[in-house]
């Protein structure tokens, strides 16, 4: 059986954005997770969404994974990006989309 960390390496490896979030992207369940996903949708980048709700061990192990406490937390090709003020910020001064392009992330907006 693998570990919550290697479990979370998974998730964050099967996709070039992953988002853990509160919730799904249909139906965030707090405020910044719902920012994030406005950001998102902004920029048009496809992205798999984890709803840690569902799971503690990733909740809490997400948390330390990445060594911040709080989530939403934002990955772009493996590196963790930050949470939704950095995450907001970095969108507003164009910073994420510069990010994504040259991670090589196609956007559709």
């Amino acid at each position: 059986m693998a570990t919550t960390a290697e479990r979370i390496e998974d998730i964050i490896a099967s996709s070039d954005v992953v988002l853990f979030m509160k919730g799904i992207p249909a139906a965030p369940q707090c405020g910044f997770s719902s920012a994030v996903v406005q950001v998102l949708a902004g920029v048009g980048v496809p992205y798999r969404a984890v709803d840690v709700l569902q799971d503690p061990m990733v909740r809490e192990g997400i948390k330390a994974y990445s060594n911040w406490p709080t989530i939403p937390q934002l990955y772009i090709k493996g590196e963790f990006v930050g949470g939704c003020d950095i995450v907001r910020e970095m969108f507003q001064a164009g910073e994420l989309a510069q990010m994504l392009a040259e991670k090589g992330v196609a956007v559709t907006a």
